[in-house]
């Protein structure tokens, strides 16, 4: 029997989580994106590294009711679930830019306290790092479990929110993953669905960076 899932006191994470980055200052806050923060990071950084997360993966299945889609017709976006393993970015803020950086990007990722926020390890080309990554537990509410083929085509042709279609949610995550030289083969099936079902332009082979 699942077990439910407790409210989250956002602010309480948020201190708890600033708590945990300072517990060895001075030093950098590092940051692993997945997704939307792969192509949209919104924050100024002074260093990006390719990196790879064992344990955790990327997976289209977070319903999202206000920012890709609405409550009479709920989108999707990524999250960190875990199982298996995820390539992104790790990005490098300087210390001093640390706290406002976190303020923000709370503001952006947990206004409703969805997400996990949890410190993994990340191998890295230059080592390992510890980076702050927004995770999500199989309690929450907000993770869809199985989605088939149907719902998901469903979802991409009727979901919508404040900033933008789940569809295009999905593209520019695929488009942003390959300008890196990251291929995510469940995402790339997902463009092509919809692709085949003319919701889109199909997804076509480019030189990686």
């Amino acid at each position: 029997m699942q077990l439910p899932y407790p409210p989250r006191d956002t602010q309480a994470l948020f201190a708890r989580t600033l708590a945990q980055w300072r517990s060895d200052p001075p030093q950098d806050l590092l940051l692993f994106a997945y997704g939307s923060l792969i192509w949209r990071p919104d924050f100024e950084f002074s260093e990006c590294r390719p990196a790879r997360v064992l344990g955790h993966h990327r997976a289209l299945r977070m319903r999202s009711r206000v920012n890709r889609g609405s409550p009479e017709e709920p989108g999707l976006v990524l999250a960190l679930l875990s199982g298996g393993s995820c390539r992104g970015l790790v990005y490098r803020v300087p210390a001093a830019q640390g706290e406002s950086v976190l303020t923000t990007l709370w503001a952006r990722e947990m206004p409703t306290g969805v997400y996990e926020p949890r410190w993994l390890n990340c191998e890295t080309p230059q080592g390992p790092l510890r980076a702050l990554a927004f995770t999500l537990s199989r309690r929450s509410p907000n993770w869809t479990g199985e989605i088939d083929d149907a719902q998901l085509l469903h979802i991409f042709a009727h979901a919508r929110g404040r900033y933008g279609t789940t569809l295009d949610y999905l593209l520019r995550t695929v488009q942003g993953l390959r300008d890196h030289g990251i291929r995510d083969a469940e995402l790339e099936r997902q463009w092509h669905l919809a692709a085949r079902h003319g919701l889109c332009l199909p997804l076509t082979t480019h030189d990686q960076r």
